[in-house]
């Protein structure tokens, strides 16, 4: 048997993939190297992810927001995550959101926390609901791969596939199998993530703490991350005791706090890298098995996620055959300039983390500007991701962004409408024939709406690819030819 996909790794980002193509009729295999999925580590407080917006509205397109989120038929949503540059609080009140015009009000419109247990529980359901394999206990160990076929050994089987995903994270086997270019910058500091018992809590402050040796910061009792600069030189190399948590403890916190306890604990660190190219052959990357980054910030998940839902439905119509040329190397071609500004957004943090005079000077400098009306402004569109746009050419400036939210006059938002897994053309007035006919051409792939919606914003009708990116905007019915080149482009030949 051959599968037409392997996905190597059953986290967030290789099961919600194997949700995309399940959704696109594909067949997948995942292979997952740990045989039980509950960690003590994905669970509160440490399982806990701020999911940014192009995060929760992959969800909500997909019909998968309310039980990642946890909302209940009828509950309020929840509360929007602020966010930080740092450890440097951005207040919500004092953003501008006339600055996003293109940004519409909905279901989707925030961000939030949810647990990384949760999520992946929700994930691995939706993906055995549409049919996808998961083998726990098996790993990838190794990886070869001829013009037709990739071979896969794992657990003692041959597996063979068309092709194969990498979202086996940082230390990726098939990444290292394979020989992808993987490069970047070395690690300043061991990162620790730790529950521990307190003898005298009353010595360490709660918050976000800069000493002259490192920073700590504690959430709540006993629930502690702190950073050691000490070039990553701890992190993987021995196991966690109590007493190395203690001393590095009271080294960053300039305290003699005592601990008598260690629940559990996990280190980090800021190493930035990045695979040069995230396709070679018939092996793709995806996730941290592409890209891996200090978590500050929150950003790595949300990184991983957005990958899946651009690779998902190219890698789809690859496999079936209707795939224009070069869709799928314009997964590379996206997703890099995301994952690099990632990178350097991290690096940024580390910079300003420094126990130095340097740093602290630059840090004030930073506060100054996150309190104003436009610096608020910008940290929260870069780190809610709302600045995310693709560079995909296009008279109109919503070309390569996601598709506002917009409500019909009947009460429906786009995020609702048929299109899952397929294109959507939404015309915003009645049934137009030219609209009508275009959609009707390659109807196996593109589903047609026509609907008044009570904002257009001045448009005549959108064409909106599979992962909710807009992929052509007119704000007239004469654009016909530029709306057929656009469908073309993203969608192939039409059948008819």
């Amino acid at each position: 048997m051959i599968y037409d996909v392997v996905i190597a790794g059953a986290g967030p980002v290789g099961l919600f993939l194997a949700c995309e193509l399940g959704l696109a009729g594909i067949p997948v295999l995942v292979l997952e190297r740990a045989e039980n999925p509950c960690n003590p580590l994905k669970r509160l407080p440490f399982g806990m992810r701020g999911l940014s917006v192009p995060s929760v509205e992959a969800f909500y397109r997909r019909g998968l927001l309310a039980d990642i989120a946890g909302i209940a038929p009828g509950a309020p949503q929840p509360r929007r995550q602020a966010g930080h540059f740092a450890g440097i609080p951005f207040d919500d009140a004092n953003i501008d959101t006339s600055k996003w015009p293109y940004h519409l009000p909905g279901p989707a419109d925030t961000t939030m926390a949810a647990d990384m247990e949760h999520i992946e529980t929700s994930l691995a359901a939706r993906a055995a609901a549409v049919g996808v394999e998961i083998r726990r206990g098996i790993g990838v160990d190794e990886v070869a791969q001829s013009e037709d076929v990739v071979t896969i050994q794992a657990g003692g089987d041959t597996i063979r596939a068309r092709w194969l995903v990498a979202c086996d994270g940082g230390r990726s086997t098939v990444r290292k199998a394979l020989g992808f270019e993987f490069a970047g910058t070395d690690p300043e500091f061991t990162g620790y993530s730790v529950q521990v018992d307190i003898a005298d809590p009353e010595k360490l402050a709660a918050g976000r703490h800069y000493t002259p040796t490192g920073m700590y910061f504690q959430s709540r009792p006993g629930t502690i991350a702190m950073v050691e600069f000490d070039g990553g030189a701890f992190h993987r190399t021995q196991p966690i005791t109590l007493e190395q948590v203690q001393a590095v403890l009271r080294r960053v916190s300039c305290t003699d706090v005592t601990l008598t306890g260690l629940e559990l604990a996990t280190t980090w660190t800021d190493r930035a890298c990045q695979a040069s190219a995230y396709r070679k052959g018939r092996v793709l990357l995806a996730g941290d098995a592409a890209h891996i980054h200090s978590p500050l910030g929150g950003q790595g998940l949300n990184l991983g996620l957005g990958d899946a839902m651009n690779l998902g439905w190219k890698l789809a119509a690859t496999i079936r055959g209707d795939a224009p040329a070069g869709l799928l190397d314009s997964y590379t071609s996206e997703r890099h300039p995301v994952g690099a500004q990632v990178l350097d957004w991290s690096r940024a943090q580390v910079a300003l983390m420094r126990p130095s005079p340097h740093a602290r000077a630059l840090e004030a400098i930073i506060r100054d500007l996150i309190g104003t009306r436009d610096g608020a402004t910008y940290f929260a569109e870069r780190v809610w991701g709302i600045a995310l746009r693709y560079d995909m050419g296009g008279s109109h400036p919503l070309v390569g962004r996601s598709a506002p939210d917009f409500e019909l006059v009947d009460g429906r938002k786009l995020g609702e409408l048929p299109g899952k897994g397929h294109g959507l053309l939404l015309d915003f007035d009645d049934i137009r024939q030219p609209w009508q006919a275009l959609a009707g051409r390659w109807s196996d792939r593109v589903s047609y709406v026509a609907a008044q919606v009570k904002d257009s914003l001045g448009l005549s009708a959108i064409l909106v690819r599979p992962d909710g990116i807009v992929a052509w905007a007119g704000e007239t019915s004469a654009a016909e030819a530029e709306a057929a080149h656009a469908t073309a482009r993203w969608f192939g030949q039409p059948r008819r």
